[in-house]
């Protein structure tokens, strides 16, 4: 099942959540996409919740998860 989410902060556009794979594709307001391997339902909904999601994406999600870059959105 996935979930997707627009946010309206000034890092994040928008989040693809795959609870079946736990992948979290995100999409950056500079327009690029990256998918990320390993996201716990937990963790997604960390984020969800998050006041900040561009703190919670650099304190809980960069350089701790294994992720790749897709194609500019």
């Amino acid at each position: 099942m996935s979930t997707s989410i627009d946010f309206s902060s000034t890092t994040l556009a928008n989040a693809l959540y795959d609870s079946s794979h736990q992948e979290l594709e995100l999409d950056f307001r500079d327009g690029s996409r990256y998918v990320y391997s390993g996201v716990s339902p937990d963790l997604f909904q960390g984020l969800l919740v998050a006041p900040s999601k561009g703190r919670f994406f650099n304190e809980r999600l960069r350089g701790r998860l294994p992720f790749r870059r897709l194609h500019e959105t």
